[in-house]
Order: structure tokens, then C-alpha cells, then sequence
């Protein structure tokens, strides 16, 4: 098996398979297409083309290597095709039946010593091989759609693959321009294993009215710099090969996380399976498109919300990072504010705070210097909360703890004046707890901002059941006027970032602790496959373990769904004091700050 990986056969010309023949083909390979479908040979042949063109114009290629390219790749209805293959990848349908058969024949046809490749991400490769003459050369090489464009390989051994096998594919991959993840066989691997589970759940999200397709999708790339929503990311992949996925990792871990939402189903069975069908959880311009149209899920501008309250000037309640960044925010969007802390001592150093960030802003050309000084002008620095006596909208940016925010909005009851709207910037507790202890609870919103405030563009705007209309409608008026997505969600843990992002980072957790992967390959793993800014494990130990632990706590409490319990790996962490960044070490080793 220490044969130069210089022939490669490609089984089944679909999207997935015209792309690795493309990669393998312009990497210098002789490249066998095999598809039953003449017309998925002749499609295949004509998706080469067309990109190769388009990568010449771009300055990608020459035309002689468009030319060498082209005449490296060769497309058969037959496997006996594939013969002298070194290598063989089937990217045939996500069946055992289907893989099985092209295994089976492939065994007649190729050399002893070729190996053979399954590109499943669902299905277990140790089945498969199991089924072959020679299991020893069977592996898993999934690569990621886009596969031209997509860094990521996972190497999938069993305990039936030998070594030379996984060495030979791991080099051919290195050679690619890929980056290979050496993961064992479980269904999804690491990049689907993660990914999957938290498109699943978005997918139960949208399925119980908790919040629109629009506003989900929108709260995951904003608050988590993602390139696709989830819902949108369903569609692109196709529901019902979601679904395939889903079934297979439920059937093998039993986590009902990954028991696959009944909207999926139903969407599958209807034919509406996303993109391919030109509908899904949203509707296409056509079969195949990528254009959303509107249909009758569409909201319409601003419908419902009807008339907010005025709101000219703003108090903010609290001296740390976010109490500062939301201050910050106000000011530069002309609002009047009030940043209240419990001493002067504090709201003074807050207000440096704030006119070091305009600084670094204006240093950086984003602000002129006096836009910089009207700014920190309208901010006025107080140790007490009694100057929110005329504010008409009071934003509490205090200590992630419900007695204590409890105790602030006892004060604010009293302090501020009838109809003036009073916010919480709670991340995971129950605003309407926070509401019930003011005389009036229809005043009460939640008004989530991400840290930093100043850049992160969303806000999850949180209503109880006693909320006012207008409450709801100003707090909306207020997002769009200081630059900011409002998405809205009723009032239950997580709301709908936090509740989609920790179990993901939970999950990762538990790999480790599983030895399944190691952290660094996790990592690479959902940034090169998933497009994610970071991997979980930096993310863990920038947010915090402690923080995360304790939201973690607070969803398995509210939905008590075992697959919801925290890692007992980050509750050690824990409190061994591995914090993450703040502590100097969480996952990983940090420089203090």
C-alpha cells in the first residue's frame, strides 16, 4: 500500500464526485469517473470544464493546465473501469445496499493492494469494510462540499484498517492542499458529529414557532460569525440527507439531541428536501437555485410591532466590559446616557473606558475626533441610579446573577419614571423573574447584547408573557436606530443563540473526554469543514469554562434532555480553576493578561 496514489478512481459523478475528481485532476492525478448515468458522466465532464475555465480567467490557472486537467479525467459506465486504480473513492448514495455492492464488485475488479475509500459521513466504514474481501484497505475519506474550495479531509480508520492505508491517504490528502483529521469510525465523525446536532436542534426550534427561520438563521451568523444560518445551512446540504445523518448518529448514541426533529421528516417526505428541490425551510427561485424568494413564511417590514414609546435619553446600569460597550453604543447613536455604577469611583473609570475605545476608533479611521468628543459628551458618569429618575429606557448590564438583578430592578421600580421602558441584558435568566418583583411587569424586556457591544451586531430581544406591545415595538425602534439586527424570542434559557451554540461546544467536550479526537483536531475540524471564526475549544476558553458551565446547567435544568447535561470534563476544569484565557489555562495553555 506504499504504491504512489497516481490513479484514482472516482464512483459516482454527483456534485461531491465531480468535485473530488476536479481536486484530484488538476493535482496532477489520472482520474477514473465512474457513474451508471451517462448523463451524470457528461454533466460531470461539463462542471470540469466550466470551472476550470473560470478558474483561468480568475488567474487561478493557465490554459495549458486547464488543458492537462481536462485530459487527466476520463468517465466510464463501468466498473471494471477502475482496474488499475491505486486508489478507489465511492461517493455513491447514502446506502449500505448500494455501498455494499459497489464494494463487493469492486473486489472482482481491482488489484489486492488498491485501497478503497468510502466518502460516507452517516454510515459505519467497519460495516462496509467488513463486507470486503480484503477489510485491512478499506477506510472513510470524506471530504466537504465544496470539495475544490474545502480545506478539510477527515481519515476515517476501523479497527479494520491497516495503517500503510491510512498513511497513503493522509499523504495523498497533505499533497491536495487539504488538511487531513485522523478521526475514528462513529457516525458524522467530528466536523457532521457536531454540526448535525446543532442543526437538528435549530431545526426543533423553528418547528415549535419559538422563533422565525429568519430571525434563527440571522442570530447564529451574527452572534456567532457564522457564514450560513442553520436552516439556510439545511437547505443548502439537502433535509433529507440531514436526516440520513441524524437517524444514523441517533440509532448509534441513543442522544435524543440527535433524534431527528419531525420537521425534517415531514419536509423529506413531502419532497420539499431544500435547494435541489427549489424548497425547503425556505423557497428557491428555482430547482437548484440559490436565490430565496419570498413565500408565505416571509414577514413582512416591520409587521405587527406596531408604535414604540419615545426614547431621547438612556441609562445604563453597571461598570464593567458590556455595562461600558452598550454605553459606548448609545452615545455614538446620539441618544443622551446615563452610565450608573455603585460608586463614582467606578462610573468614572467606566467612562474612561468608553473614551479609550472611541480613541482606538478613531486611531483606526472609523471615527473622526469630534465625533469622538460629541460622543463621550452625551455620557454623564453617576455612582448612584437615582439619576435615572428622567431616563426613558434603563438597560441593566450587572452581575449574571438573578438575586442581584433582582435587587437593581426593585431600585429602577422606584426610581424611574411611569412608561419608561426597563431592560435587562441578561444572557440566560428568566427576565420575567426579574419582571415580577417591579409594580410593573409590562415595562420589563430582555435586550441581549454580545460582547463586545460596540461591533457585535445583534440583539435578541427577549419578551415575556407580560410584556406590552409598545415595549416590545420601542425596544425594536431602539435596535434599528443604533445600528443593531433585533431578533426576536420568547423567554426561555438560552433564547436562541446560547441555546443552539452550548450544547454544540458541550458535545466537543465530550469527544475529548471520549478520546475520540484531540482538541486540536477538533478545532481544525469545524473551522476547515463548518466555517466556523473558531474552533469550540478556543471559543471555550475565551467565553469562559465557568460561564460556559453555568449556561450549560441552566438549559439541562429548564429542558432537562440528558444529552443537556454538562461534560463532566469542563465541570473538573471547573473548578480546578482552568477558566480559560482569564485564568491562564482552560483547554490550553495562555499568557496572563
Amino acid at each position: 500500500m506504499d504504491t504512489p496514489l497516481t490513479t484514482i478512481a472516482v464512483v459516482g459523478l454527483g456534485t461531491m464526485g465531480t468535485g473530488i475528481a476536479e481536486v484530484l485532476a488538476r493535482a496532477g492525478r489520472e482520474v477514473v469517473g465512474i457513474d451508471v448515468s451517462e448523463a451524470a458522466a457528461r454533466q460531470a465532464v461539463a462542471s470540469l470544464e466550466a470551472s476550470t475555465a473560470r478558474a483561468v480567467r480568475r488567474g487561478r490557472i493557465t490554459e495549458q493546465e486547464r488543458r492537462d486537467a481536462l485530459a487527466r479525467f476520463r468517465t466510464f459506465s463501468d466498473l471494471r473501469a477502475a482496474a488499475d486504480a491505486e486508489l478507489v473513492i465511492e461517493v455513491v448514495p447514502e446506502t449500505y445496499e448500494i455501498k455494499q455492492q459497489v464494494f463487493r464488485e469492486l473486489d472482482a475488479v481491482v488489484s489486492p493492494t488498491t485501497i478503497l475509500a468510502t466518502g460516507t459521513n452517516a454510515l459505519s466504514v467497519t460495516r462496509l469494510a467488513a463486507e470486503s474481501r480484503y477489510p485491512e484497505r478499506v477506510l472513510g475519506l470524506h471530504f466537504f462540499n465544496p470539495a475544490p474550495a474545502m480545506k478539510l479531509v477527515e481519515v476515517v480508520s476501523s479497527v479494520l484498517t491497516a495503517p500503510p492505508a491510512v498513511e497513503s491517504v493522509t499523504r495523498l490528502a497533505r499533497e491536495l492542499g487539504k488538511e487531513p483529521v485522523a478521526v475514528g469510525d462513529r457516525p458524522g465523525f467530528v466536523a457532521d458529529g457536531l454540526l448535525f446536532g446543532y442543526l437538528n436542534q435549530a431545526a426543533a426550534m423553528y418547528e415549535a414557532r419559538y422563533a422565525s427561520r429568519e430571525d434563527i438563521d440571522a442570530a447564529m451568523k451574527l452572534g456567532c460569525g457564522l457564514p450560513m444560518g442553520p436552516l439556510a445551512l439545511l437547505d443548502l446540504i439537502g433535509i433529507d440527507t440531514a436526516r440520513t445523518v441524524l437517524e444514523a448518529m441517533y440509532s448509534a448514541s441513543h442522544d435524543r439531541l440527535h433524534a431527528p426533529a419531525p420537521v425534517l421528516g415531514q419536509l423529506s417526505e413531502a419532497g420539499l428536501t431544500g435547494r435541489k428541490a427549489g424548497r425547503g425551510f425556505y423557497t428557491y427561485d428555482a430547482p437548484g437555485g440559490h436565490t430565496v424568494v419570498p413565500d408565505a413564511r416571509t414577514p413582512e417590514e416591520d409587521a405587527g410591532t406596531g408604535a414604540g414609546r419615545t426614547v431621547s435619553s438612556v441609562g445604563v446600569a453597571g461598570s464593567g466590559t458590556m455595562a461600558s460597550g452598550i454605553a459606548e453604543v448609545f452615545a455614538k447613536a446620539g441618544y443622551a446616557v446615563v452610565l450608573a455604577a455603585r460608586s463614582q469611583e467606578k462610573a468614572d473609570t467606566a467612562r474612561a473606558r468608553i473614551a479609550a475605545s472611541l480613541g482606538r476608533s478613531v486611531a483606526k479611521g472609523r471615527l473622526t475626533e469630534e465625533a469622538r468628543e460629541e460622543a463621550l459628551a452625551r455620557i454623564t458618569a453617576s455612582g448612584s441610579l437615582d439619576s435615572f429618575a428622567d431616563v426613558d429606557l434603563a438597560v441593566e448590564a450587572v452581575a449574571e446573577d438573578l438575586e442581584v438583578k433582582q435587587q437593581l430592578f426593585s431600585v429602577l421600580d422606584k426610581v424611574c419614571k411611569p412608561g419608561a421602558v426597563l431592560a435587562t441584558t441578561t444572557s440566560s435568566l428568566p427576565v420575567v423573574a426579574v419582571a415580577r418583583v417591579t409594580s410593573r411587569p409590562e415595562d420589563v424586556v430582555g435586550m441581549h447584547f454580545f460582547n463586545p457591544a460596540p461591533a457585535m451586531k445583534l440583539v435578541e430581544v427577549v419578551r415575556t408573557v407580560l410584556t406590552a406591545d409598545d415595549v416590545h415595538a420601542t425596544v425594536r425602534e431602539v435596535c434599528v436606530k443604533v445600528r443593531k439586527h433585533p431578533v426576536d424570542c420568547g423567554d426561555r434559557a438560552g433564547f436562541i443563540v446560547n441555546a443552539l451554540l452550548f450544547p454544540y461546544l458541550n458535545n466537543a467536550v465530550k469527544m475529548v473526554e471520549e478520546h475520540y479526537a484531540s482538541l486540536d483536531d477538533i478545532d481544525a475540524a469545524m473551522k476547515l469543514g463548518g466555517g466556523y471564526p473558531m474552533g469550540p475549544f478556543e471559543l471555550l476558553d475565551v467565553v469562559g469554562l465557568d460561564v460556559s458551565l453555568a449556561i450549560e446547567k441552566v438549559l439541562h435544568g429548564e429542558f432537562r434532555d440528558p444529552g443537556l447535561a454538562p461534560a463532566p470534563l469542563l465541570e473538573h476544569l471547573v473548578a480546578a480553576g482552568c477558566l480559560g484565557r482569564k485564568s491562564g489555562r482552560g483547554f490550553r495553555e495562555h499568557a496572563r493578561r
